[in-house]
């Protein structure tokens, strides 16, 4: 593996990825890699992987999905184990393509999930822990309307030009997601088993306003787990807590990764943010 540089692109089957890498590289200290949501990006953390590093004084590695961001556009519609397909056959490719020795795996919505089945499925002994932010584990009659919502935003307000910010392919990162959770087919999504064969501790952080997911997400986990769970419900967030209330988010979720990593003796014990 080549030395990773602060920013680039990894070559992971027929897909280009792009990334940032903040901090020591993987050989040299533990790293947390960062999932990001259904409409997310590398570009799209701002400035949390940077924070989450001072935090922790651990690598941050982010990345765009094949289908987001700068990296390489996918056939559309997608598949709806699309996050099965992402946790199974491509993260495994990451986290070796990085030269990943072990860390914890931090996601978002989507990211999320895949991060679980990732941790419930792989039984990677490289993970120590896994951070969620607004977690799906099943789907929700209010993910559903606001998802179906926020496809008229797109088509009939100016979101579709924010979110091309962001994305290189604009359409192909807004319906490769939204039409898969739209697809009826969709409804019996449910990743909820796999919560039973996490084998690491797990936190979530979940926006007490959260209009895609209820806290029925985190009584899911607190049911199927045998693995500690950790919950930091955020007052006055919604779906991106890292965005809408960074510093509490910042604060649980670099606790909770000092804590694991402190149980294992690796990494520096980073300063507060």
């Amino acid at each position: 593996m080549s030395v990773l540089q602060p920013s680039g692109r990894l070559t992971i089957g027929a897909n280009e990825l792009e990334y940032r890498m903040i901090g020591p590289a993987p050989d040299a200290a533990p790293t947390l890699v960062l999932l990001h949501e259904g409409l997310g990006s590398a570009g799209l953390w701002g400035d949390f992987p940077d924070r989450l590093a001072a935090a922790t004084g651990v690598g941050v590695f982010a990345y765009s999905r094949a289908g987001y961001g700068a990296s390489s556009a996918v056939p559309l519609p997608r598949a709806l184990d699309y996050m099965h397909r992402e946790a199974i056959d491509v993260l495994p490719k990451v986290l070796d393509a990085i030269g990943f020795r072990r860390g914890l795996l931090i996601g978002h919505s989507d990211g999320a999930s895949i991060a679980t089945i990732y941790a419930g499925s792989v039984q990677d002994h490289r993970v120590r822990g896994v951070g969620l932010i607004a977690p799906h584990f099943v789907v929700e009659d209010i993910s559903v309307a606001s998802i179906a919502k926020i496809k008229t935003d797109y088509e009939q307000t100016d979101l579709r030009a924010r979110l091309a910010r962001w994305h290189s392919d604009v359409d192909n990162a807004f319906y490769g997601w939204n039409t898969a959770w739209l697809d009826p087919a969709f409804r019996a999504w449910d990743i909820s088993d796999t919560l039973a064969y996490v084998r690491v501790p797990i936190m979530i952080v979940q926006g007490a306003d959260d209009h895609y997911g209820t806290l029925r997400q985190i009584e899911i986990a607190q049911e199927e787990c045998y693995c500690p769970v950790d919950v930091e419900i955020i007052r006055g967030a919604a779906h991106s807590p890292h965005r809408e209330a960074p510093d509490v988010t910042l604060a649980a979720l670099s606790g909770f990764v000092n804590r694991i990593l402190h149980v294992h003796g690796e990494g520096a014990i980073g300063r507060a943010a």
